[in-house]
């Protein structure tokens, strides 16, 4: 399986102008937040990149993307009829091939040389199958992520057979089903907010858009839930953290941690030092 296309969803009508912020990345660049994220699927081999955008956002996102606009596709979501319906609109781009899946209100630091998107791509490759990128997180961070429920890959301690997915699941739901053996009390595998997926993704969620009322809202964890029953899907720890920028302080928080991971780290720590010192 290769993976060559990207699809970056960023149409929700209270996050779509997060991705327009700019921030200062690692190398002391000022960029959007959409021009890093571009940079996190291009470092993974991806060569064609689809931007879900709300309506009449095209020209925002288009002059966010700078140089990279050249091999990006904009297309909008015309009605916000959900994440799960987001995704469904890049369908015609997809076509049959695999796709990398990001969303346009994070951004993603490696531990590693490998940034995630690269980590996630590789292991999609070598498995030739759905992997979605998974965090363990605190149960009380349950009603902000999709979780996983399954079992660890014979041999592997960051690779999971994904056999249930749920949104935003109550603590009571996730212990019942979601709990993973191996992992620390409380802890369940939630979404890093970065998969790789099949087109089998985009028929499923085809058949949730036509049974549907043509108002109601369509969402992706449900679609995962019945791809895991449908075709072997895993889920993989990642090396890195991921910042969600549209959570209160989740732009600020990003840059700290962009700031902190790059050239002028000593700088940064210095006025760090300097405002708390202020402070006191």
């Amino acid at each position: 399986m290769r993976v060559t296309k990207a699809v970056i969803t960023a149409a929700g009508r209270t996050q779509r102008s997060l991705p327009l912020q700019r921030v200062i990345d690692r190398d002391g660049a000022s960029k959007a937040v959409l021009s890093i994220i571009v940079e996190e699927a291009l470092s993974a081999g991806i060569d064609e990149i689809c931007v879900i955008v709300g309506p009449g956002d095209t020209a925002a996102y288009s002059d966010a993307a700078g140089e990279h606009a050249t091999r990006m596709q904009f297309v909008e979501q015309p009605e916000p009829r959900g994440y799960g319906h987001a995704v469904f609109c890049a369908r015609s781009f997809v076509g049959i091939d695999p796709f990398l899946h990001l969303v346009g209100d994070h951004l993603y630091l490696s531990h590693t040389t490998r940034s995630c998107a690269q980590q996630l791509v590789e292991i999609a490759t070598r498995e030739a199958c759905a992997v979605s990128g998974v965090q363990p997180s605190r149960e009380h961070l349950l009603p902000y992520y999709g979780v996983i429920g399954g079992r660890r890959v014979a041999g592997r301690q960051d690779l999971y057979l994904v056999e249930h997915v749920a949104e935003k699941p109550t603590p009571t739901e996730a212990e019942q089903l979601l709990a993973v053996p191996g992992l620390r009390a409380g802890h369940y595998l939630c979404f890093f907010g970065m998969h790789v997926l099949t087109p089998t993704v985009l028929d499923i969620l085809a058949d949730q858009v036509n049974a549907a009322a043509t108002d109601a809202k369509i969402q992706l964890s449900p679609a995962l839930n019945q791809l895991s029953v449908r075709e072997r899907y895993l889920a993989l720890e990642m090396v890195g953290s991921r910042y969600d920028v549209g959570v209160k302080y989740g732009l600020l928080n990003a840059q700290l941690a962009l700031a902190l991971s790059g050239a002028e780290r000593d700088d940064v720590l210095a006025m760090l030092v300097e405002l708390l010192a202020q402070r006191r």
